[in-house]
């Protein structure tokens, strides 16, 4: 069949990736799609969908989730779109194209976005039963269903950012995990040997195996032809079930090739500054599949999306062009914060490196700037909050000194550099080249007043997102400048900051949610229920100050338990199944041996996974929530209580063994970590709150990367406030030292009482330090010198919390009324959540999660489970 084109010009795209439909938006925005027909030939089973955040699909994102295709977008502009039916042969003397359905289009302008393949080494072997590549959606299809049933053990080929993610979708499986690289680092491409250093070490520390400086040499497969290993080059043989190809990537210019345009030596289908192929003026090539002008081949997504703007201006006979693309990059892979930007590595003459490092924590952060002070580039392990500022100022000089702005807060007076300080020139969008004045035109010419009106104005925000926060401080900025005020309320509810609302809470006593809202909140609010942000909000601030006020601390009483979060409202930690994680209290980390044995039983007895945290305490996951009382029942009888792993509130207090056991410790850190975790277990905060006690200086219990922290000294105890391990790592900056332990606590409740009253929703202490005007300086102004004259009042507050805490497992476990919540089906309470299942895994249990799959599935029972495991 045959689709002839009559008076209307036909444009066909080949390939359906995210340029192809940002080539489609651009054609739309050009006016192209309603004087043009436009027909798509895609090879996958889908419309396009974001392949940056592909493994998210591991984490229960779905292709609807990640889809990029607006299909109302298609019908509203006319776009014919054909699925799993690609373009097989191009007729460029007769204008034509063919698909495999035997489908025939006639063109006048053909668009060739076909994308790159993976490349695979050329090793025996590289097709046997259990090898993969990482790809598509339909790639995690398979190796998920390959993991599941024949591998325990996985091996990445590939240390860049493909294989990263790769190795992550495996570890995430379950599997334990080896990357293998050829260079003598990771991310060779992205990140220089301190960057590769701290790199390595980050990922070493969550449990994958490294081998760098080495390459597959041959797929070791056994009598049923499928993988059982891997031959290495340095000599070594690795043990493993399955292997995941992500070396790199290769244009698909085999369609070009077959018809005669011209194509790079190393690939790439050859095109001019205007995406037009040389060979061809009826034809262009955007995206991977391309040769760029300047004789790069680019594998990321903005300069795809720059391109596709491109072809679609020259084809409605504007002026554009492309002559080459940032290749700054900004991804979180396996947990990790990872940037580079501009000339990265230092290839400019005469150009110096400004580089922090700090191997403990997994940072390291480098400048390169040029002989007249230009910032010219960067990379950021560990810590890449600055890139939107410092990516935007590369090409110019910063306003202050390169070392402010690599020097972490806690370790100086770091620059604060806000959007002010920015030129108008400064892209701050490299995704769609979207620049700081274009977003203040958008604000001042167009009347954008939200983040997400100047994204769709601007598309800024709308690609890979790492722009978004630099957008909002614009925005905030700029409209602030223009006279207008900026909301800073809570939420559509109130008006107030989570601060105000404290304040008028502890001032009125006010008891519930409902009062305050009808009182204080927005008109148009009044009478309403709240919503999802300042219920949970106004439920902790009532909580952590209910001695004071007369309300009840106890979160399931009343109108509290509709306050709540999920995890809240059940004491527990939902997990990805549904089922539920338990967490008793083991203060400091010290526990007999008795209450071990009861653990043991109880996870024995209810078929529960076990895992030691970072916090020195034992996780109990897999609980129904039918479960929940009988298991607390048991745990409250052995002498345990709630460990508060739910909430919003003090998690441990990790502790090494001082000087009771070792021979370097100098004050008793176990008792110390245990006295304060008693004493403010329990203690509502506006973010989860995490110490330890080190008992001399070598710091074993790593209180510096804690909300508060103390190490021993000689004469006492040091305080080290506003630290953050996680995802933004942060060292603790002191408060005081050579604190008796009066003093010590004294200046803890006064810290924890004062964050509590002035932090926003949902915000760290690190961030609130940063944040806080003035500071740390300000701080200890407050907490140490009581320069607010408010100490009594914050050392009160703790001391009524300290007198009324109750254990949240035993209230409930003594009310029926209470009891009555848990279950899975209310009209069916004795009936369990028939997707909740397990599967066996080393001994023990895991999810029997179907992650790449829609809709439920019948559930393995526990026991059926633990019946596989014994037999394996």
């Amino acid at each position: 069949m045959t689709a002839t084109p009559g008076p209307t010009p036909t444009i066909v795209l080949v390939g359906h990736g995210m340029v192809g439909q940002r080539f489609l938006e651009a054609l739309a925005e050009r006016g192209l799609t309603a004087t043009h027909r436009v027909v798509v030939l895609c090879e996958e089973p889908r419309p396009a969908y974001d392949r940056v955040q592909l493994t998210s699909y591991f984490s229960g994102r779905t292709a609807e989730d990640l889809s990029m295709t607006d299909l109302a977008f298609l019908e509203e502009h006319g776009i014919e779109l054909h699925i799993g039916d690609p373009a097989e042969t191009v007729d460029r003397e007769a204008r034509r194209v063919t698909a495999r359905s035997g489908l025939a289009v006639d063109y006048d302008v053909l668009v060739l976005a076909t994308g790159s393949y993976p490349f695979v080494p050329p090793v025996p072997n590289k097709d046997a039963a259990g090898c993969f590549v990482y790809r598509t959606i339909e790639d995690l299809l398979a190796i998920e269903e390959y993991a599941k049933s024949r591998a325990t053990v996985g091996a990445v080929v590939g240390g860049g950012l493909l294989g990263l993610e790769a190795a992550g979708a495996l570890k995430g499986l379950g599997l334990t995990t080896h990357i293998v690289e050829f260079a003598p680092r990771l991310m060779p491409v992205q990140v220089d040997d301190g960057g590769g250093s701290a790199l390595l070490r980050t990922v070493e520390n969550m449990g994958l195996a490294v081998h760098t400086g080495t390459g597959t040499q041959e797929i070791v497969v056994g009598g049923d032809g499928a993988v059982t290993g891997m031959k290495l080059s340095d000599g070594s043989e690795l043990a493993t079930d399955m292997v995941v190809f992500s070396a790199g990537v290769r244009p698909r210019d085999q369609l070009a090739r077959a018809s005669g345009l011209e194509v790079g030596e190393r690939g790439g289908i050859a095109v001019d500054e205007q995406c037009r192929t040389l060979t061809d003026p009826h034809v262009f090539a955007i995206g991977e599949c391309a040769l760029a002008a300047d004789g790069r081949v680019y594998g990321l997504v903005a300069p795809g999306y720059e391109q596709a703007q491109t072809a679609a201006a020259t084809i409605a006979a504007d002026e554009a062009s492309f002559t080459g693309a940032d290749l700054s990059t900004k991804l979180k892979l396996l947990g990790v914060d990872v940037a580079s930007f501009g000339d990265a590595h230092g290839a400019t003459a005469d150009c110096l490196d400004v580089v922090y490092s700090d191997s403990r924590a997994g940072l390291y952060k480098k400048l390169v700037i040029g002989s007249d002070g230009t910032l010219l580039g960067g990379i950021l392990i560990g810590d890449a909050e600055a890139y939107g500022t410092l990516k935007a100022f590369t090409g110019s000089v910063p306003p202050v000194s390169p070392e402010s702005l690599v020097l972490p807060a806690g370790a100086g007076a770091p620059a604060q550099l806000g959007p002010s300080a920015l030129p108008d020139e400064a892209v701050v969008c490299s995704c769609h080249n979207v620049t700081k004045g274009t977003i203040r035109n958008a604000v001042t010419e167009h009347s954008c007043t939200t983040v997400p009106e100047v994204k769709k104005c601007t598309k800024a925000g709308t690609g890979c997102g790492s722009c978004v926060k630099v957008l909002g401080q614009l925005v905030n900025a700029e409209l602030e400048a223009g006279g207008i005020e900026v909301d800073k309320g809570l939420c559509g509810c109130f008006s107030q900051t989570r601060e105000e609302l404290y304040e008028i809470v502890h001032a009125l006593r006010v008891t519930s949610h409902r009062d305050l809202l009808d009182r204080h909140g927005r008109e148009d609010a009044r009478g309403g229920d709240g919503c999802e942000v300042c219920k949970p909000t106004v439920g902790s601030i009532i909580a952590s100050l209910a001695p004071t006020i007369g309300a009840s601390g106890y979160v399931l009483d009343g109108e509290q338990a509709a306050l709540q979060d999920t995890n809240d409202h059940f004491l527990a930690n939902l997990q990805k199944n549904g089922s539920y994680s338990v967490v008793p209290r083991i203060p400091g980390g010290e526990i007999a041996p008795e209450k071990l044995i009861v653990i043991g039983e109880i996870a024995r007895d209810f078929g529960l996974y076990t895992k030691i945290t970072g916090g020195q305490r034992i996780d109990m996951f897999g609980a129904r929530v039918e479960q929940l009382p009988v298991i607390w029942a048991r745990l409250v009888d052995a002498g345990f209580e709630s460990g508060h792993a739910y909430g919003k509130s003090l998690r441990t207090v990790k502790s090494c063994v001082g000087q009771i056991w070792c021979r370097y410790g100098v004050q008793d850190s176990v008792r110390m970590a245990i006295d304060l975790e008693l004493r403010y277990r329990g203690l509502r905060s506006p973010h989860k709150l995490k110490s330890a006690v080190s008992g001399c200086q070598r710091e074993c219990a790593e209180a510096r990367s804690k909300d508060f922290g103390v190490i021993a000294t000689v004469g006492g105890w040091n305080l080290y406030v506003g630290g953050n391990g996680g995802a933004t790592p942060r060292h603790a900056d002191l408060l005081a030292q050579d604190l008796s332990d009066a003093e010590l606590v004294r200046l803890i409740d006064r810290f924890l009482m004062f964050y509590i009253r002035t932090a926003d929703r949902l915000e760290r202490t690190s961030t609130w330090l940063d944040r806080i005007p003035g500071g740390l300086d300000h701080v200890r102004d407050v907490v140490v010198h009581d320069s607010l004259g408010i100490c009594d009042e914050l050392e009160s507050l703790m001391s009524a919390h300290v007198a009324y805490y109750r254990d949240e497992w035993a209230e409930t476990i003594n009310d029926p009324e209470k009891l009555s919540r848990f279950v899975s089906f209310v009209n069916a309470p004795d009936t369990p959540d028939p997707v909740v299942g397990f599967v066996p895994e080393r001994d023990q249990m895991k999810p029997d999660l179907p992650l790449l799959n829609i809709g439920m599935r019948p559930a393995q029972s526990k026991e059926a489970a633990l019946e596989g495991s014994a037999q394996r």
